[in-house]
């Protein structure tokens, strides 16, 4: 039966999005659901929706629904793969820019989309399937990273949606701190223990560690592998980009020698003491500060320690009161002009702990770091002892690389390397909430195909801080992300 002209036009359109599809992926078998896409608009061989002829009105009722939700779920699968992607800001460690109960519209056209490493997985779940607690995805097959064709490339500044590097071993009980973090720290201490007087090499921290972790099953839980792409998604921002050097200076970023300026959500922890009253909830509103920060530092660790680090008696015997505030620039121009405010510290980096590379022993901190040089692509180091434990993980872990080190020789793949040269482009990530982040300055460099996409815009933000109507932030709908 000839077919007008309209269904021509729709048999053209799907046809031609097939084909751009195709050359935008590149695997050309998607070329051969062409002849079902004729079929469906113009020969109809097929009885495809052979159940509307139906006489059982319950078979017509339940087939409706049956094809209504597998092309959704087909339509959703897609999208989320190569498109677009939701994501919900877990943590404060990118305000004031982005919130906590932010719901983000992620592109991930913005840089390419990946073609998925895992492609067998449930749509629109990470990595755990609710209810069932379980996996869900299946770890086979597993393809090659490959990145699509973008509108654009990570740049200084960007807000980035990306999968946690030290994300690929996690125990399921405790995963902040990550599992290498944990391995280390248990080892450390053992160690310690052991000969108070030993210098333990990270290595032999890690060895020790890894059992220990792996003994206290009940506390940190089962250990389990997760491929790239499953691995959970954080959002911070680029710092820093390949081939660029980074150093921090009492908390003011520098790269290749130069001022990175903070953006204006940028903040920092104060230690604030008050001339004996405590802060009020107007004063808090008014600071932008959230009931999960307003951290009492005197009634948390008590007057002793609070004399130990320098705060004096007042006259009832105690300590004035001490918080522990996160503040953007701004709100410390205006916490200054408070008539109960005695005198404002920022946080000391100690209360940092141990940054990246863990075991280095150069003294590096969360406020004063580097020079720390950032990978690129195709570029070649010499390998020295002082540099290898700062890319020993990209050569293992990211790059898939053997990596032993004999007699202070590094031994790459079996054979003796006196330089490495690197295979993708890192990247350095930090939070806007500087003291309240888990960044690059604590797991290291963010591989390029660790990318997810770009945030572009809050479709809605939830107060947890509010009940009812209250929680919703309308002020901050289709509020742009991108910086």
């Amino acid at each position: 039966m000839e077919q007008p002209l309209k269904q021509w036009i729709k048999f053209g359109v799907a046809a031609l999005f097939c084909i751009l599809f195709t050359v935008w992926i590149g695997w050309w078998p998607i070329l051969l659901l062409l002849p079902f896409i004729f079929d469906v608009y113009i020969t109809k061989k097929i009885p495809w929706t052979w159940w509307r002829e139906s006489k059982n009105p319950t078979v017509r009722t339940v087939m409706s629904w049956v094809d209504a939700i597998v092309f959704a779920l087909v339509a959703v699968y897609i999208i989320n793969l190569f498109f677009f992607q939701n994501y919900q800001i877990p943590s404060s460690s990118l305000e004031k820019s982005l919130l906590v109960g932010d719901f983000l519209f992620v592109s991930k056209v913005a840089y390419g989309p990946r073609v998925p490493n895992t492609p067998l997985s449930f749509p629109l779940v990470q990595n755990t399937l609710p209810v069932f607690n379980c996996k869900s995805y299946f770890e086979t097959p597993q393809l090659p990273y490959k990145r699509l064709l973008g509108t654009g490339h990570v740049k200084r500044g960007d807000i980035v949606v990306f999968n946690f590097p030290a994300g690929d071993t996690i125990t399921i009980l405790q995963q902040n701190p990550d599992y290498y973090s944990n391995c280390y720290q248990e080892g450390l201490s053992f160690l310690k223990q052991q000969a108070p007087d030993m210098k333990p090499t990270p290595e032999m921290c890690y060895r020790f560690g890894r059992d220990i972790v792996k003994a206290k099953e009940s506390y940190y839980g089962k250990m389990m592998y997760r491929p790239v792409d499953k691995r959970e998604n954080y959002v911070k921002r680029c710092i820093g980009l390949p081939g660029e050097t980074l150093k921090i200076i009492n908390n003011q970023v520098y790269i290749n020698g130069k001022i990175v300026y903070d953006h204006p959500g940028v903040q920092y922890n104060y230690w604030i003491q008050t001339d004996g009253s405590l802060l009020t909830d107007e004063q808090f509103e008014e600071l932008g500060v959230s009931n999960d920060d307003r951290t009492l530092l005197t009634q948390t660790y008590g007057d002793d320690i609070m004399r130990q680090l320098g705060y004096k008696l007042a006259p009832n015997g105690k300590v004035n009161p001490v918080y522990c505030l996160p503040l953007t620039h701004e709100k410390y121009l205006l916490l200054k002009k408070y008539r109960n405010i005695r005198s404002i510290l920022t946080e000391p980096s100690i209360m940092g702990g141990d940054v990246f590379p863990l075991g280095n022993t150069k003294g590096w901190t969360r406020d004063n770091y580097g020079p720390l040089w950032i990978p690129k692509k195709g570029a070649t180091i010499a390998l020295t002892p002082d540099n290898l434990l700062a890319y020993q993980r990209i050569i293992e872990a990211y790059e898939h690389n053997t990596l032993q080190i004999k007699n202070g020789v590094a031994y790459i793949n079996g054979q003796p390397a006196k330089t490495y040269t690197f295979k993708m482009d890192y990247y350095w990530m930090m939070g806007d909430n500087r003291h309240k982040s888990a960044d690059s300055r604590f797991w290291g460099f963010v591989p390029e195909d660790h990318i997810v996409g770009q945030p572009l815009f809050v479709w809605l933000s939830l107060d947890k801080d509010k009940t009812f109507l209250g929680k919703i932030r309308w002020n901050r709908f289709f509020k742009l992300a991108t910086h």
